[in-house]
Protein backbone atom coordinates (compact mmCIF):
# COMPACT_ATOMS: atom_id res chain seq x y z
CA UNK A 1 0.00 0.00 0.00
CA UNK A 2 1.31 3.63 -0.75
CA UNK A 3 2.10 5.02 2.50
CA UNK A 4 0.08 8.48 1.93
CA UNK A 5 -2.67 6.59 0.98
CA UNK A 6 -3.15 5.86 4.63
CA UNK A 7 -5.14 9.25 5.31
CA UNK A 8 -7.99 8.10 3.24
CA UNK A 9 -7.98 4.55 4.72
CA UNK A 10 -11.54 3.98 6.02
CA UNK A 11 -13.16 1.33 9.24
CA UNK A 12 -15.62 -0.33 7.91
CA UNK A 13 -17.28 -0.05 11.57
CA UNK A 14 -20.42 1.21 12.11
CA UNK A 15 -19.48 4.67 13.26
CA UNK A 16 -18.62 7.99 12.08
CA UNK A 17 -15.08 7.99 9.49
CA UNK A 18 -11.86 9.04 11.41
CA UNK A 19 -8.52 8.92 10.48
CA UNK A 20 -6.97 5.44 10.91
CA UNK A 21 -3.51 4.79 12.56
CA UNK A 22 -0.64 2.92 10.07
CA UNK A 23 2.20 1.28 12.01
CA UNK A 24 4.25 -0.32 9.36
CA UNK A 25 6.98 -3.06 9.93
CA UNK A 26 7.82 -3.64 6.36
CA UNK A 27 8.71 -1.10 3.90
CA UNK A 28 9.96 -1.23 0.12
CA UNK A 29 10.19 2.82 -0.82
CA UNK A 30 6.83 4.63 -0.33
CA UNK A 31 4.69 1.30 -0.12
CA UNK A 32 3.60 -0.57 2.93
CA UNK A 33 4.18 -4.32 2.65
CA UNK A 34 3.79 -5.36 6.14
CA UNK A 35 2.19 -3.66 9.06
CA UNK A 36 -0.86 -3.04 11.14
CA UNK A 37 -3.69 -0.47 10.58
CA UNK A 38 -5.80 0.65 13.41
CA UNK A 39 -8.63 2.31 14.26
CA UNK A 40 -9.31 4.78 17.03
CA UNK A 41 -12.76 5.04 17.68
CA UNK A 42 -13.88 1.17 17.62
CA UNK A 43 -9.93 -0.14 18.47
CA UNK A 44 -9.98 -2.62 15.74
CA UNK A 45 -6.89 -3.70 13.96
CA UNK A 46 -6.39 -4.80 10.41
CA UNK A 47 -2.99 -6.74 8.90
CA UNK A 48 -1.09 -5.06 5.89
CA UNK A 49 0.29 -8.26 4.89
CA UNK A 50 1.82 -8.55 0.98
CA UNK A 51 0.88 -5.03 0.60
CA UNK A 52 -2.76 -5.41 1.24
CA UNK A 53 -4.80 -4.15 3.54
CA UNK A 54 -7.09 -6.91 4.87
CA UNK A 55 -10.41 -5.29 5.87
CA UNK A 56 -12.23 -8.67 5.87
CA UNK A 57 -12.78 -11.37 4.22
CA UNK A 58 -13.41 -10.38 0.35
CA UNK A 59 -16.19 -11.74 -1.45
CA UNK A 60 -15.25 -14.56 -3.80
CA UNK A 61 -12.65 -13.63 -6.26
CA UNK A 62 -13.82 -13.00 -9.74
CA UNK A 63 -12.29 -14.91 -12.38
CA UNK A 64 -9.63 -13.45 -14.01
CA UNK A 65 -10.07 -12.82 -17.69
CA UNK A 66 -7.63 -10.91 -20.38
CA UNK A 67 -8.98 -7.70 -21.11
CA UNK A 68 -8.78 -6.12 -24.74
CA UNK A 69 -6.18 -3.38 -24.55
CA UNK A 70 -8.86 -0.91 -26.38
CA UNK A 71 -11.22 -0.74 -23.32
CA UNK A 72 -8.54 0.22 -20.94
CA UNK A 73 -8.31 3.12 -22.99
CA UNK A 74 -11.96 3.37 -23.14
CA UNK A 75 -11.85 3.49 -19.64
CA UNK A 76 -9.14 6.52 -19.62
CA UNK A 77 -11.59 8.71 -21.80
CA UNK A 78 -14.79 8.10 -19.70
CA UNK A 79 -12.93 9.22 -17.12
CA UNK A 80 -11.78 12.24 -18.39
CA UNK A 81 -8.94 13.22 -16.16
CA UNK A 82 -6.57 15.40 -17.92
CA UNK A 83 -4.04 15.75 -14.81
CA UNK A 84 -2.10 13.48 -13.22
CA UNK A 85 -2.14 13.15 -9.29
CA UNK A 86 -4.88 11.78 -6.98
CA UNK A 87 -6.61 8.21 -6.56
CA UNK A 88 -8.52 6.27 -8.85
CA UNK A 89 -10.71 3.21 -7.17
CA UNK A 90 -11.07 -0.08 -9.12
CA UNK A 91 -13.51 -2.66 -7.69
CA UNK A 92 -13.54 -6.47 -8.47
CA UNK A 93 -12.35 -7.56 -11.82
CA UNK A 94 -11.90 -3.88 -12.73
CA UNK A 95 -8.16 -4.08 -11.68
CA UNK A 96 -7.17 -5.80 -14.32
CA UNK A 97 -7.14 -2.66 -16.13
CA UNK A 98 -4.70 -1.37 -13.53
CA UNK A 99 -1.50 -1.55 -15.19
CA UNK A 100 -2.71 -0.83 -18.93
CA UNK A 101 -4.32 2.73 -16.65
CA UNK A 102 -1.05 3.40 -15.27
CA UNK A 103 0.93 3.62 -18.63
CA UNK A 104 -2.29 5.74 -20.01
CA UNK A 105 -2.42 7.90 -17.33
CA UNK A 106 0.95 8.58 -15.77
CA UNK A 107 1.05 10.05 -11.74
CA UNK A 108 -2.79 8.80 -10.60
CA UNK A 109 -2.16 6.35 -8.01
CA UNK A 110 -4.84 3.47 -8.38
CA UNK A 111 -6.91 1.73 -5.25
CA UNK A 112 -7.91 -1.99 -6.00
CA UNK A 113 -10.66 -3.56 -4.30
CA UNK A 114 -11.40 -7.29 -4.09
CA UNK A 115 -8.76 -7.71 -6.93
CA UNK A 116 -8.30 -10.91 -8.71
CA UNK A 117 -5.60 -13.53 -7.84
CA UNK A 118 -3.11 -12.40 -10.67
CA UNK A 119 -2.73 -9.05 -9.63
CA UNK A 120 -0.32 -7.62 -7.36
CA UNK A 121 0.63 -4.87 -5.53
CA UNK A 122 2.89 -2.00 -7.63
CA UNK A 123 4.38 1.37 -6.90
CA UNK A 124 1.61 2.58 -8.80
CA UNK A 125 -0.98 0.06 -7.26
CA UNK A 126 -2.49 -0.55 -3.42
CA UNK A 127 -4.57 -2.99 -2.81
CA UNK A 128 -7.58 -3.32 -0.05
CA UNK A 129 -10.01 -6.17 0.74
CA UNK A 130 -13.42 -6.19 2.41
CA UNK A 131 -16.41 -8.43 2.05
CA UNK A 132 -19.03 -5.88 1.36
CA UNK A 133 -17.84 -2.35 1.16
CA UNK A 134 -14.93 -0.03 -0.42
CA UNK A 135 -13.13 0.64 2.91
CA UNK A 136 -11.94 4.50 1.64
CA UNK A 137 -12.67 7.62 3.51
CA UNK A 138 -15.59 9.72 1.02
CA UNK A 139 -15.50 11.89 -1.54
CA UNK A 140 -11.53 10.66 -1.84
CA UNK A 141 -11.49 9.27 -5.47
CA UNK A 142 -10.76 10.80 -9.10
CA UNK A 143 -12.37 8.11 -10.80
CA UNK A 144 -13.98 4.74 -9.70
CA UNK A 145 -13.77 1.48 -11.86
CA UNK A 146 -16.64 -1.02 -11.04
CA UNK A 147 -15.92 -4.56 -12.96
CA UNK A 148 -18.82 -6.46 -14.13
CA UNK A 149 -19.27 -8.64 -10.83
CA UNK A 150 -19.29 -6.19 -8.51
CA UNK A 151 -21.85 -3.70 -10.28
CA UNK A 152 -24.97 -4.16 -7.19
CA UNK A 153 -26.58 -1.65 -5.58
CA UNK A 154 -24.46 -1.76 -2.42
CA UNK A 155 -21.08 -1.36 -4.76
CA UNK A 156 -22.31 1.38 -6.58
CA UNK A 157 -24.06 3.30 -3.82
CA UNK A 158 -20.73 2.92 -2.07
CA UNK A 159 -18.28 3.89 -5.69
CA UNK A 160 -20.85 6.86 -5.59
CA UNK A 161 -19.68 7.81 -1.83
CA UNK A 162 -16.49 7.44 -2.40
CA UNK A 163 -16.52 9.20 -5.88
CA UNK A 164 -15.42 13.48 -6.10
CA UNK A 165 -17.94 15.53 -6.93
CA UNK A 166 -17.99 16.73 -10.48
CA UNK A 167 -16.11 13.15 -11.76
CA UNK A 168 -16.93 9.99 -13.21
CA UNK A 169 -17.96 6.40 -12.42
CA UNK A 170 -17.36 4.25 -14.89
CA UNK A 171 -19.44 0.34 -14.85
CA UNK A 172 -18.17 -2.23 -16.62
CA UNK A 173 -22.01 -3.57 -17.16
CA UNK A 174 -24.43 -2.09 -19.30
CA UNK A 175 -27.65 -2.67 -18.18
CA UNK A 176 -27.12 -1.74 -14.33
CA UNK A 177 -28.78 1.11 -12.96
CA UNK A 178 -27.51 4.50 -11.65
CA UNK A 179 -27.18 4.38 -8.30
CA UNK A 180 -28.40 8.15 -6.44
CA UNK A 181 -26.02 10.92 -7.06
CA UNK A 182 -24.98 9.93 -10.17
CA UNK A 183 -26.56 11.33 -13.90
CA UNK A 184 -25.88 8.73 -15.99
CA UNK A 185 -24.14 10.49 -19.40
CA UNK A 186 -23.94 7.51 -22.02
CA UNK A 187 -23.65 3.56 -22.75
CA UNK A 188 -22.29 1.19 -24.86
CA UNK A 189 -20.18 -2.09 -25.40
CA UNK A 190 -20.92 -3.48 -22.23
CA UNK A 191 -20.07 0.00 -19.98
CA UNK A 192 -21.64 3.09 -19.16
CA UNK A 193 -20.11 5.77 -17.49
CA UNK A 194 -22.26 8.39 -14.88
CA UNK A 195 -21.21 11.60 -12.78
CA UNK A 196 -21.65 12.75 -9.65
CA UNK A 197 -22.95 16.03 -8.81
CA UNK A 198 -21.15 18.60 -7.22
CA UNK A 199 -23.55 19.08 -4.25
CA UNK A 200 -23.09 15.68 -2.54
CA UNK A 201 -22.24 15.93 0.64
CA UNK A 202 -18.21 15.31 1.03
CA UNK A 203 -17.44 17.28 -1.88
CA UNK A 204 -15.74 20.20 -0.51
CA UNK A 205 -12.46 18.18 -0.34
CA UNK A 206 -12.20 17.94 -4.23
Amino acid sequence: MFIELTEHLKCPGAHEEQHLILVPDRMVGRMVLGGTVACPVCRREYPVTEGIVRFGAPPPAPPWRAMDAGLAEAVRALLSLSNPGGYVVLVGSGCVLASSLATLMGGVHFVGVNPPAGVDVTPSLSLLEHSAAVPLRSAMARGVVLGEESATSSWLEDAARVLLGGLRLVVLRAETEAPPGITRLASGQGLWVGEKGRAMRGDERR
